[in-house]
C-alpha cells in the first residue's frame, strides 16, 4: 500500500454490477478510497455482501451515494474529491425498448453525463468500460488480428441496438475528450465475453449462458466463438488503465489469448464439474437450426450474427504497455462454474 492510493479518492459507477464490484474490492485492497454510486441506497447491502463474500472485511475507505445514469442528480457530489473515476455503470431499461433509441440515447447520455461532470470536478483521469462490441463486430477477415484501431461500423445492419449502444457510447466518450476535455485524461477498457467468480447469486449475461448449459435447457450447443476473459483480470485492467501514465487516450482489448468455441467450453465444463455437469450438452448445434429457431425465439436471434464469427482478437497492448497478465480461458470459465455451484446456481 502506498501513502498516494491511502489518500487517492476513486468513484466507481455501478457498484452492484458484475465488473464494479470486482473494481471496487480490488481498489479497496489497494487501500484506494473508494465512493460508489449505487441507483438506490436501499442497495448498499447488496455490495457490502458481495465484498464480504470476496473476501473483504474493513468497509472504512468504502462509501455510496444514490446516482442514475438518466439524471443529473448527485454526480457533481459523487465526483467531488475524486482523482479518478471507473465509470463501469451501463444504464438499465426496465421495460422493453420500442425502437434502437431508447436503447442507444440512454447509453450516451449517461457517458457524457458522467465525462461533463468529472470535467467540471477536477478529475484527472475516467477509465470507461466499453465493450467489444465496439471495437470487432464490423471484421470479416478471418486472417487478421482485431486490434485496439479497428472499430464497428454502428451502421452494420447485422447489430442490435444494444451493440449500436455500446459503439456510439464510445464514441460520444472520445468526441467529448478530443473537443471539451481539455485537462482531463481517458482510457479505455473493451472486454470480450466476460465470466470468473460471481460474488452472489446475481448472473451476468455470461453466466446466464453457462446456467443454460448446466440446467440442461441447451440440448445442442450454439457454434459460436467467444475471446474470453476473468472479471478479476477486467478490474485489474481498469486499474493499471487508471494509473499509469502510458494509458492516457489509449483502448485496450480485455482478453486471454486465443478464442474458444461455446462447444469448447461446454466440454471443459462437463469434463471438470463431476455430478453438476451431468446435464450439459457437448453436441454442436448445427448452424441452420439455430437459424431456424431464430424465426421465433429471441435469444437465437441473438446468436445469429455470431455464428461462423471468428473474433481474433490481440491482447498485445494491455501486456506490453501496462503490464498485463491475464488468466487462462480455461481458468476463467471453470471459475464462474465453481461460483454458480458456491452459490447454488447450479
Amino acid at each position: 500500500m502506498t501513502n498516494q492510493s491511502e489518500n487517492t479518492l476513486v468513484l466507481v459507477t455501478g457498484g452492484t454490477g458484475f465488473v464494479g464490484v470486482h473494481c471496487i474490492l480490488q481498489l479497496l485492497g489497494k487501500g484506494y478510497q473508494v465512493r460508489t454510486t449505487v441507483r438506490s441506497l436501499s442497495r448498499k447491502s447488496e455490495v457490502t455482501d458481495m465484498l464480504k463474500n470476496g473476501g473483504l472485511t474493513n468497509f472504512e475507505k468504502l462509501s455510496f451515494i444514490e446516482a442514475d445514469l438518466s439524471s443529473d442528480k448527485n454526480w457533481e457530489e459523487a465526483t467531488k474529491g475524486c482523482k479518478y473515476v471507473l465509470h463501469v455503470a451501463s444504464p438499465i431499461s426496465l421495460s422493453i425498448p420500442k425502437t434502437e433509441e431508447e436503447t442507444i440515447r440512454p447509453a450516451v447520455d449517461g457517458t457524457l453525463r458522467v465525462l461533463r461532470t468529472a470535467k467540471k470536478m477536477g478529475v484527472e483521469r475516467v477509465v470507461l468500460t466499453s465493450s467489444f462490441a465496439a471495437v470487432g463486430y464490423s471484421h470479416n477477415d478471418d486472417s487478421k488480428l482485431i486490434t485496439e484501431e479497428d472499430w464497428t461500423n454502428p451502421s452494420d445492419a447485422h447489430l442490435s441496438a444494444y451493440l449500436k449502444s455500446k459503439v456510439l457510447a464510445e464514441k460520444a466518450a472520445w468526441d467529448f475528450i478530443n473537443t471539451e476535455g481539455a485537462g482531463m485524461e481517458m482510457a479505455v477498457v473493451n472486454p470480450m465475453a466476460i465470466f470468473g467468480p460471481l460474488l452472489s447469486n446475481k448472473l451476468s449475461s455470461g453466466h446466464e449462458l453457462l446456467k443454460r448449459l448446466f440446467d440442461g435447457s441447451m440440448k445442442a450447443v450454439p457454434q459460436i466463438t467467444l475471446g474470453i476473459v476473468d472479471v478479476r483480470d477486467v478490474a485489474d485492467l481498469h486499474i493499471r488503465a487508471m494509473t499509469n501514465p502510458k494509458a492516457s487516450g489509449q483502448r485496450f482489448l480485455a482478453l486471454h489469448d486465443g478464442v474458444m468455441t461455446f462447444p469448447e467450453v461446454a466440454s471443459l465444463l462437463k469434463n471438470n464439474l463431476g455430478e453438476k455437469g451431468k446435464n450439459i450438452a457437448t453436441k454442436p448445434a448445427p448452424n441452420w437450426l439455430i437459424k431456424l429457431l431464430a424465426l421465433f425465439n429471441p435469444g437465437a436471434k441473438a446468436l445469429v450474427p455470431q455464428l461462423g464469427r471468428r473474433k481474433n482478437a490481440n491482447n498485445e497492448k494491455a501486456k506490453t504497455l501496462l503490464g498485463w497478465q491475464p488468466r487462462s480461458n480455461e481458468t476463467a470459465v471453470l471459475a464462474a462454474a465453481e461460483s454458480m455451484v458456491q452459490f447454488n446456481i447450479v
